[in-house]
């Protein structure tokens, strides 16, 4: 049988320790490389070579993280508890400050935006955070940006989910909704009834500048009844025709 020699044993284990510091990454992927302690910078993607024994490699990623905000139990600035949750949008720019400025980037994120969501909230009325969510947002995002910069964290986009409110505050909303309803319907009819009132004056008008136009419409009326086919049809007097007699009548 044939053995290695201390020679070839030692080769072996060189050229171990050699392939073991080559390191592949992802497209998506940098490695920040420390060198005795000492950060030396990022390096990737594709092939790298960090020295075994010498260099340690921290990999990142650099793709956007999906972050939930769980519910926050937030006042409002009238006195209104609800609950509020968000979802957060970042990424990592630049992976050294991300591993040298913070401890852990993805913790300090989180508890940082759930903060920042309660400050923002109760600094909001109950209605500024049903209709103005869009602000809100916005606000949440320039803050979180500016806090996380030194981390090398760019926050993309930061976006409320859902506000619980108690269940007497969505009856009483309930309600204010329907009195609204009731109030535009009010309205509306009024308004109709005020158009149609003003159409009937500029005919009243027209009529009393033509008296022919009364007639006409008299014999229209006429047609219109005997289309029904009605059985009885009741024929208007002018009062003008019953002057006569009813002075014939006093004289008497």
């Amino acid at each position: 049988m044939f053995g290695f020699g201390p020679f070839a044993t030692f080769f072996v284990i060189v050229v171990a320790l050699v392939i073991s510091g080559i390191k592949i990454l992802k497209e998506y992927e940098r490695a920040v490389v420390f060198r005795l302690g000492r950060m030396v910078g990022a390096r990737g993607p594709g092939i790298t070579y960090i020295i075994p024994g010498v260099e340690k490699m921290v990999k990142m990623d650099m793709r956007t993280v999906t972050m939930d905000i769980p519910p926050q139990d937030v006042i409002t600035r009238d006195n209104v508890s609800v609950k509020v949750n968000a979802v957060l949008y970042f990424r990592v720019l630049d992976p050294n400050k991300a591993v040298v400025e913070v401890e852990n980037y993805l913790f300090a994120t989180s508890q940082l935006a759930q903060v920042t969501l309660r400050s923002v909230c109760g600094q909001a009325e109950l209605d500024e955070l049903l209709s103005e969510r869009e602000r809100i947002n916005s606000r949440i995002q320039e803050i979180l940006d500016q806090q996380t910069d030194p981390w090398g964290i760019k926050v993309v986009l930061v976006e409320l989910k859902h506000i619980d409110l108690p269940q007497e505050m969505q009856r009483a909303m309930a309600k204010q909704a329907e009195a609204e309803r009731e109030r535009r319907a009010k309205v509306i009819h009024a308004d109709g009834e005020f158009q149609a009132s003003q159409k009937l004056a500029d005919a009243a008008e027209v009529i009393g500048k033509q008296p022919m136009a009364l007639q006409l419409r008299f014999l229209q009326s006429l047609v219109e009844v005997a289309s029904e086919k009605n059985s009885t049809t009741i024929f208007p007097v002018p009062i003008d025709l019953l002057t006569p007699f009813l002075k014939k009548s006093d004289q008497g």
